[in-house]
């Protein structure tokens, strides 16, 4: 008797299985839609599918009234582009500084301790701060987004540095290489995939330090449209926006595991990946 952790599917059943959470979340959403509809025609709680697609077509296909802009994508450029700053900052700060923690055993014995204390401190809280020294435009925002997860970055990257055979270092040195020839020569062809390994599973914690940042002092993006409807129970608006955001958010991780893929093609060799 084959043991169910041996057991794996073909590709027809695993696409199924994929897709079953979500058909589940579907129906569960419907019938409770129905259900509260079929109460309250005017119900705002779970709008119908007629109702989401109207907003759709209001906030993305139809000028705004008051200021000519197409909301949902004026909304989305400048999300968008305040996150791409916040995390690119974060991603050159981090791979120098978590590279160089990694290695360098002064810089090491420096920093390590300072980067962890920096990483305890929730990035929320400091927020306020942030708003007082940057003001309330788009500098504070993008600070946030650098702030919240460049201490992640730093500690993830230093780690997976600390992990390279010091066999490979000890080799370099006997060949004559320098400190700066070991870190460009031998660490950051190895770190660059992992670097973005850690880009990927920050962007979850930059999503949440934006819209935050969005909702308290914005006039515009995603986090601030989505709380200003909740002023009026906008549901209807408030569900597609955050459905936008999860398509977004998967969209960077996939171009990010595709660029992986194919600028370092050397990783997946002989893994099946």
């Amino acid at each position: 008797m084959r043991r169910l952790i041996n057991r794996r599917p073909d590709a027809v059943t695993q696409l199924a299985l994929m897709l079953l959470p979500f058909v589940i979340v579907v129906i569960c959403y419907m019938v409770a839609s129905e259900a509260r509809l079929s109460e309250n025609p005017n119900d705002k709680l779970l709008p119908g599918w007629s109702t989401i697609a109207a907003a759709i077509e209001r906030m993305a296909f139809l000028p705004d009234p008051r200021t000519g802009n197409y909301l949902l994508w004026s909304d989305t450029v400048s999300s968008l582009t305040r996150l791409g700053i916040g995390v690119a900052v974060a991603t050159v700060i981090g791979g120098i500084f978590g590279i160089l923690q990694g290695l360098v055993p002064y810089f090491r014995a420096t920093f390590n301790a300072f980067t962890g204390v920096l990483s305890m401190i929730p990035p929320l809280a400091v927020l306020p701060i942030l708003f007082i020294i940057f003001g309330l435009g788009e500098l504070a925002k993008v600070v946030l987004v650098a702030v919240g997860i460049t201490p992640f970055i730093i500690r993830d990257l230093a780690l997976r540095t600390a992990e390279i055979p010091h066999e490979e270092i000890i080799k370099a040195q006997t060949l004559g290489a320098s400190t700066w020839q070991i870190i460009l020569r031998v660490v950051v062809p190895q770190m660059l995939p992992r670097l973005i390994d850690g880009v990927r599973l920050s962007l979850g914690a930059a999503w949440l330090f934006l819209i935050a940042a969005e909702a308290i002092a914005s006039d515009s993006g995603l986090g601030y449209r989505i709380f200003l409807m909740r002023r009026y129970l906008a549901m209807d608006v408030i569900l597609p926006y955050v459905a936008w955001i999860t398509i977004l958010a998967f969209s960077l991780d996939l171009a990010l595991r595709l660029f992986q893929r194919v600028a370092f093609r050397w990783m997946y060799r002989g893994n099946g990946l």
